[in-house]
């Protein structure tokens, strides 16, 4: 049986034309998987063939796992105390063998391992062509489409093949057996049985790619495109930056009579793209974003990353775009939370936050309302502020003296401690199975409990918006924050 081995790896070497011990390895794996069926699916089998005789030994292995970690795969896991026992100095990680009988190649059948020993061969090529594929580091797969899978395109480029998702093409894309495609590598799927690159032609990282290949100031540095917005198919957004004050950002972009744009814009299937300018200044850039929509003005909210932007009546429905198309893209594009609002709506929000700061400081300060305006007039819109910017800000303010000044500045810290030590007796009502919710941070556990939240029933029985307005998360973290306090309720 040890010369059919040897005779065996000899001829598939030949015939596949590689290298004996890749043959050796894939005849290893074939015994080990056939001795596992005679021990159970969990044991870990080893087999060491010699390559000048054919013969060959087989081992049960343990892994040798940390003790707090507890056994997972208790058939082929050992505690490492109990490894210790066998093996003074072994280490985590390490193995322990224990030789056992042997399966005859006769047992599997000499076509049966072959069968195996090919399929493992034909897995290390493909590994092989995948991994010399991405080591040329391209972004953009070019190729051909061979078939349809399920719903996805297979595409060709040689002899390596990635996986193009129906959720993951431009909508309305019809692509046929032999059409030519281009799409984003978007990752690589290890245990995909078929081809393990998965492809995308909707994903920003796209367009950021054709416009790299376009745009010959990106690949030499002076242009950069920081972020990327999408509506695949029919609308996108690019903010672009120069890191050379001689060239025009946009302008290079959109190229010689639209020449660079209409390229990227072919590809996918007509989709518009607007070329934003790149700012640091974050109410800058929203107001570039919003294009082709004229600002009139913009309150930024730091807290709760968002930012009132005010529209004249003309502008309301650009700002918005169809299906609030315009104003998504754009929150996308900048990663802040954008408000479209006229300026009635805006004087009437303004008016209602500043109502609720002097009702604040007219109970919490025991002040008037001429007071209280004053100091919003100056800015002041929480006790924080009263109580700890600097002295000489707040003694600039005309009609306050130094004493005046002391004495708001001791009744905001007083009422900061009051408040403070209701927080405290309310967080203690705060449930442990709240406390215990994936997700929530003490800050959150805090803002919840101030709005009466104790419970994860409480939680749980929220509105979106409401979760949104109480803790300044945004919406899809509170949308997924209810689901999870909902859990419970679908799992008894």
């Amino acid at each position: 049986m040890n010369r059919e081995m040897l005779m065996l790896v000899d001829a598939i070497s030949r015939e596949k034309t590689v290298e004996r011990d890749l043959v050796f390895g894939a005849v290893e794996s074939a015994l080990a998987s056939a001795t596992k069926k005679l021990h159970g699916a969990d044991v870990d089998i080893r087999v060491s063939v010699d390559r000048e005789t054919g013969d060959y030994d087989t081992y049960r292995r343990w892994h040798v796992v940390p003790n707090e970690a507890g056994l997972q795969i208790p058939d082929a896991e050992i505690l490492l105390f109990e490894a210790q026992e066998q093996i003074a100095d072994i280490e985590v990680d390490d193995y322990i063998e224990e030789p056992i009988d042997s399966v005859p190649i006769g047992r599997i059948g000499a076509q049966a391992a072959k069968q195996v020993i090919l399929q493992k061969i034909r897995d290390a090529e493909r590994e092989q062509l995948l991994n010399d594929f991405l080591s040329r580091g391209e972004r953009i797969f070019t190729g051909t489409v061979k078939r349809l899978d399920k719903g996805d395109i297979i595409v060709e480029q040689g002899r390596v093949e990635g996986r193009l998702k129906r959720s993951e093409m431009i909508p309305k894309e019809n692509l046929r057996s032999g059409d030519r495609v281009r799409a984003f590598i978007a990752g690589v799927d290890s245990q995909a049985r078929g081809p393990q690159i998965m492809l995308s032609r909707s994903a920003p990282g796209f367009m950021v790619e054709l416009f790299g290949q376009e745009v010959p100031e990106i690949e030499q540095g002076l242009l950069e495109i920081k972020s990327c917005a999408r509506d695949a198919g029919s609308r996108a957004k690019i903010a672009v930056l120069s890191h050379d004050k001689r060239v025009d950002p946009i302008g290079t972009c959109v190229g010689v009579r639209g020449s660079r744009v209409t390229a990227v814009t072919n590809e996918l299937a007509g989709e518009r793209v607007d070329i934003v300018l790149w700012s640091e200044d974050p109410a800058q850039f929203v107001i570039g974003a919003l294009a082709p929509a004229n600002v009139q003005s913009i309150v930024v909210d730091e807290e709760k990353h968002a930012m009132d932007v005010v529209v004249d009546e003309e502008n309301l429905a650009i700002a918005i775009g169809r299906g609030g198309q315009n104003v998504r893209l754009a929150s996308d594009l900048t990663g802040w939370r954008i408000n479209i609002m006229t300026a009635e709506e805006s004087q009437a929000k303004q008016a209602e936050e500043s109502g609720g700061v002097r009702a604040l400081f007219v109970d919490k300060l025991d002040v008037d309302e001429e007071v209280a305006d004053i100091l919003i007039e100056e800015g002041f819109t929480s006790l924080e502020q009263v109580a700890y910017v600097p002295l000489q800000e707040m003694l600039e303010i005309e009609g306050f003296d130094e004493d005046t000044v002391n004495e708001l500045r001791t009744r905001a810290k007083d009422a900061l401690l009051t408040l403070e030590i209701k927080r405290e007796e309310s967080m203690e009502e705060v449930s442990q199975d709240l406390r215990d919710l994936e997700g929530l941070t003490p800050d959150l556990i805090g803002k919840l409990a101030d709005g009466g939240v104790h419970t994860r029933d409480d939680l749980a029985d929220l509105a979106v918006d409401e979760l949104v307005e109480m803790t300044g998360v945004d919406e899809a973290s509170a949308k997924a924050l209810i689901m999870k306090a909902r859990e419970h309720w679908f799992n008894t």
